[in-house]
């Protein structure tokens, strides 16, 4: 992402996410959690259906073991299931 500033972005890191795309300290187009705790508070509120901690046991372990995919049709990654093939 780059650093928070976008004027320390564009200058010390210009092909960082803020560095090419930020427009001001406010507007720099992408967000970061301070901490595991932040995130696990604004993953709650902008995503309330979303279980953290499931995700955490069953589809984590496969992101890390690289058993995903890029579905094209719905702009996605999704993770392959104990029933689906991969895809060649």
């Amino acid at each position: 992402m780059g650093p928070t500033k976008v004027f320390r972005a564009r200058n010390s890191v210009p092909d960082s996410i803020r560095g090419a795309y930020g427009l001001t300290d406010t507007r720099n187009t992408t967000h970061g959690s301070d901490s595991p705790a932040s995130a696990s508070r604004e993953i709650a509120f902008f995503f309330p259906e979303f279980n953290e901690q499931l995700w955490y046991q069953q589809e984590e372990p496969r992101l890390r073991s690289g058993q995903v995919y890029y579905n094209a049709e719905e702009r996605v990654h999704c993770v392959f299931r104990d029933e689906e093939t991969e895809l060649t």
